[in-house]
């Protein structure tokens, strides 16, 4: 039987979570030229919040990560799992939560590392202003999905493993033969 109190405490870690990369997204650093008064130009950034809201994201949702593959022994380690549906989605489930999870990871600290870089001052050589590049609008929005993802897999895969997992025997119980009901 799955922990309701693990699955509880996890689902809040994964909100807080997707709430953080969905600010992330609307937070995002925008930069724009500015002139210095001797024609050189420079970026102004508004905000760098989005980057400390991305890194929170990311590690609320290793926290998570952490907790349910403690809970379910990583899978490989413990007794062995009844044999059945049950197992083989466990497997699929498991495999498809950490695809998911890296996917998350990658996108909030790809974010994060590219909204935190701020382009530096240019020269006078350049006629035309900086770029000002930031980072791509959707990157903190797609890894809030691949959040959400995995939370949902994680859940699964988690109460799927509580399901298969059991006293299983490979002789099919009791070795012995019974003779109680013949005293």
């Amino acid at each position: 039987m799955a922990s309701k109190l693990l699955i509880i405490f996890v689902t809040i870690l994964d909100i807080i979570a997707f709430a953080l990369a969905v600010a992330a997204e609307r937070r995002r650093s925008t930069g724009t030229p500015t002139p210095d008064g001797q024609n050189n130009f420079y970026c102004v950034y508004n905000s760098d919040i989005a980057t400390g809201y991305g890194v929170g994201a990311c590690l609320l949702l290793l926290a998570s990560q952490v907790i349910i593959m403690a809970a379910s022994k990583c899978f490989c380690c413990g007794s062995p799992l009844r044999p059945g549906g049950s197992r083989a989605c466990a497997v699929i489930l498991f495999i498809l939560c950490w695809v998911t999870f890296l996917i998350a990871e990658i996108c909030l600290l790809a974010g994060s590392v590219r909204n935190a870089y701020h382009t530096k001052y240019a020269t006078v050589f350049f006629k035309n202003p900086p770029s000002c590049e930031t980072v791509r609008r959707g990157v903190f929005a797609a890894g809030a999905a691949f959040v959400l993802f995995t939370s949902i897999t994680s859940k699964l895969y988690y109460s799927t493993y509580s399901k298969a997992k059991g006293s299983f025997s490979p002789y099919g119980g009791e070795a012995g033969v019974g003779m109680a009901a013949y005293r």
